[in-house]
């Protein structure tokens, strides 16, 4: 399953002065489950991903454009909603995209759990969440 959030042209962000400049956002651009490590070069292609079946690897990523210095880029791996595996990446520079992966990339031995497993990617700024996704419950089968 792979899902693709806005793109890189971020939605700008209007200053009240009459000249109205414009700032990239922090967003989450690509999103997903897959059977093996993604780089972006394989993401912006845009193509659908295999999904990983109860005897492949499992990789969850995501890809945010636009992280700020500070951030905190955070990606689970969850099984009927349970973190089973994370990962966490704080932002050493401005505007920067960050491509974060959670998983494993051999077979857990007996194969994947049944259940639902979903990517779940969270920035957060200041202690605040800037930017969240989520993709849709899958199983492995």
């Amino acid at each position: 399953m792979v899902a693709f959030g806005s793109g890189l042209a971020a939605a700008a962000d209007e200053t009240e002065d009459s000249a109205a400049t414009a700032e990239a956002k922090t967003t989450v651009v690509s999103i997903g489950i897959t059977d093996h490590k993604v780089d972006k070069p394989e993401l912006m292609k845009r193509m659908l991903l295999p999904k990983p079946r109860f005897n492949s690897p499992g990789v969850a990523y995501g890809w945010v454009a636009h992280a700020k210095k500070g951030d905190r880029v955070e990606l689970h791996l969850t099984l009927d909603g349970e973190s089973l595996m994370h990962n966490v990446n704080e932002v050493t520079e401005d505007d920067t995209d960050v491509l974060i992966q959670a998983g494993k990339t051999g077979v857990p031995a007996g194969g994947w759990p049944k259940g639902q497993y979903t990517a779940k990617v969270t920035v957060t700024r200041d202690g605040e969440t800037v930017a969240e996704q989520e993709t849709d419950p899958i199983p492995f089968e």
